[in-house]
């Protein structure tokens, strides 16, 4: 699946991974209620960012990676029935290993 958005600069777009509820005992805690990070695979990469010199710095993500994204920070953006968050390299948690 292609990502129909095109990252500018460093900017990065994911698409989240669905996440169910979760049982404790006779409890369901729905999904929203939980404080935790976003996992996603990563859709498209920009170019990178340019530093102060003028020189393009590029963005180390590739696409297909799975990554963590805080929930507060990035954007949330629905294009074509889909949800994406678009985030800067620089708000990306971490890289999760396969």
């Amino acid at each position: 699946m292609k990502s129909p958005i095109i990252p500018l600069n460093d900017k990065v777009v994911i698409l989240p991974k669905e996440e169910g509820e979760q049982m404790y005992g006779n409890i369901i805690v729905p999904d929203g209620s939980q404080e935790k990070p976003e996992i996603g695979k990563v859709m498209a990469v920009g170019p990178g960012r340019v530093s102060t010199e003028g020189v393009l710095i590029k963005n180390k993500l590739k696409v297909g990676q799975e990554v963590i994204v805080p929930k507060f920070g990035a954007q949330v953006v629905a294009v074509k029935n889909e949800t994406y968050i678009i985030a800067s390299e620089n708000d990306i948690l971490g890289i999760i290993k396969n």
